[in-house]
């Protein structure tokens, strides 16, 4: 009796630091006592679904610090990394070879693809072509590991985790590359002032939105504890506990501000300051301990219209994608849109002279 083939899958052989599935998030249960969990940076991930073909909402691998190492356990599969970290493939045992991101790449059955560190930024997402073939929760595949939430146990990445695919090939035609890196811009984080503002003095205010800040040392999918100049309340720090949202700026007794993240609990008893527009979630969600922040006020129709623009702009980024270059080869999309007809054209004849365009006029072949 033949043994039967196994499910296509990606397999880990080494776990990494914290790597977990993630997609946009679980919405619509923070009555329940739900986090929305999701991507820190939902633009990276759209963009990696992107890049092999998949709706944006779909589940990839959000990697912290140091990326795992995965084995292909299918006839192939297409991948795609997207943000700052190394990355390498191991083939038929020999030396791994770099690999660039930013850019999909078709793997065949027994490569090890190897995720090293994330440099630069505190997460980096990988996709696969057709996405993993796990149950989800509530809607969502986003992993919640604080409750254990989610497919795999709502655990991280761990040695011998199988990720199985939806598809057991790569889907036809070429690997994809986005031209350059995406900018998300620099400059103040931009927040709407509130719900509390009132409960901090006037100097507090202004305090927060003139100074720097870094990221402390307690930092996770939860939120960011701030160090810099204490922030003063008119009287004492808590109040009845109300709804929190991704973005939520609370400032506890201690006048130090915690930016929470994905995972923050839904309700909580601290005044809060002021909210991060959506907008720039994603810069935050890249912040390691001891990068540095600062803030600037803004109207919530100047944050409605900020947003607007920033899809605008990961619009034109997928419409950028385009087939990856041979290296070392000619960009035949690039030459084509070059005008090729006018000016000098030098040719060789038969012998040996050199003939410019004007020389060729009227001549026999």
């Amino acid at each position: 009796m033949s043994t039967p083939a196994l499910a296509p899958c990606l397999t880990v052989v080494r776990p990494g630091l914290f790597a977990t599935i993630q997609d946009l998030g679980r919405f619509g249960h923070q009555e329940l006592g739900m986090p929305v969990a999701g991507a820190l940076d939902p633009i990276a991930l759209r963009l990696a679904n992107a890049l092999v073909g998949n709706p944006p909402g779909t589940a990839g691998v959000e990697i912290a610090l140091l990326g795992p190492a995965l084995k292909v356990e299918a006839d192939g599969v297409r991948v795609a990394v997207v943000g700052p970290m190394a990355l390498s493939l191991e083939r038929d045992g020999q030396s791994p070879q770099p690999l660039e991101s930013h850019r999909s790449h078709t793997l065949a059955r027994g490569d090890v693809l190897k995720l090293g560190a994330v440099t630069g930024a505190a997460v980096a997402y990988l996709t696969v072509a057709g996405g993993f073939a796990l149950e989800p929760f509530l809607g969502s595949l986003s992993i919640y590991v604080r409750a254990g939430i989610g497919p795999l146990g709502g655990k991280p990445l761990g040695d011998g985790t199988r990720l199985p695919l939806n598809r057991n090939d790569a889907p036809p035609g070429a690997d994809m590359e986005l031209p350059e890196p995406p900018d998300y811009g620099g400059g103040p984080v931009r927040v709407v002032l509130g719900p509390q503002d009132d409960r901090f003095t006037a100097e507090a205010v202004e305090t927060f939105l003139s100074a720097t800040y870094r990221v402390g040392k307690d930092a996770d999918r939860m939120g960011l504890r701030l160090d810099g100049p204490t922030l003063a309340h008119t009287g004492s720090a808590d109040i009845p506990s109300d709804g929190l949202v991704t973005g939520s700026i609370q400032v506890p007794g201690n006048g130090q501000p915690i930016l929470l993240l994905n995972d923050h609990q839904t309700a909580g008893g601290y005044a809060k300051i002021a909210t991060v527009i959506s907008a720039d979630l994603p810069r935050v969600g890249r912040l390691s301990p001891g990068g540095a922040l600062s803030f600037r006020a803004v109207t919530v129709e100047e944050a409605e219209a900020i947003r607007r623009r920033q899809e605008q702009t990961i619009a034109a980024w997928v419409r950028a994608i385009r087939p990856v270059r041979p290296a070392g080869g000619v960009d035949l999309e690039a030459l084509y849109a070059e005008n090729l007809v006018s000016g000098v054209v030098d040719i060789v004849n038969g012998n040996g002279d050199i003939l410019n365009q004007e020389q060729m006029c009227g001549r026999a072949p």
